[in-house]
C-alpha cells in the first residue's frame, strides 16, 4: 500500500509553509491532522467554544471528504482543550460535547480529551484530530 497525502486545494499554502499534510491515507485508514476553530473565509478564530468546535469539525469533515471518507467513518477523535472546565466549571466541555453530538449522533468514535495550557494562537480553545477507516460508516 502506498501513502497518499491529502491536501485540499484551499490548504495548499499551509502544506507548503508548515510542512505537514491535512491527512495521510494508507489503504482505508486516514489520519487527519488537528483542526482549529478558525473561519476559513476570514482566517479569524470564531468566538466561543461552540462556534470554534463547529469550524474545527467542518475542517475535519472537508479533509475526510477529500480523502474519500466522511465523519461517519471516524473511529477515533483526540481533542485538545485549553480549558476543559470553563469559567463555571463545566461550560467549555459541555458546549464542545453538544457540538460533537451533532456531528456524531450515533455510532460514536473513541474519544480522548486532553487539557493543555496553550494553543498556536491565544484565542483558540480547541483542536481536533481524527482517525478514520474509509467505508466503515
Amino acid at each position: 500500500m502506498k501513502r497518499q497525502l491529502v491536501n485540499p486545494p484551499r490548504t495548499r499554502a499551509l502544506y507548503d509553509q508548515s510542512h505537514f499534510s491535512q491527512a495521510v491515507r494508507v489503504g482505508d485508514l486516514i489520519w487527519v491532522s488537528g483542526h482549529v476553530g478558525i473561519d476559513p473565509d476570514t482566517l479569524r478564530p470564531a468566538v466561543g467554544m461552540a462556534a470554534q468546535a463547529r469550524f474545527a469539525f467542518d475542517g475535519v469533515r472537508n479533509v475526510l471528504k477529500a480523502a474519500g471518507a466522511g465523519l461517519a467513518d471516524t473511529v477515533e477523535l483526540t481533542t485538545f482543550h485549553i480549558d476543559l472546565r470553563g469559567a463555571d466549571g463545566a461550560a467549555d466541555i459541555a458546549e464542545f460535547t453538544q457540538v460533537k453530538g451533532e456531528c456524531f449522533p450515533d455510532r460514536y468514535p473513541a474519544w480522548t480529551a486532553v487539557g493543555g495550557t496553550q494553543s498556536a494562537r491565544p484565542e483558540l480553545l480547541v483542536e481536533i484530530r481524527a482517525v478514520a477507516m474509509a467505508g466503515s460508516g
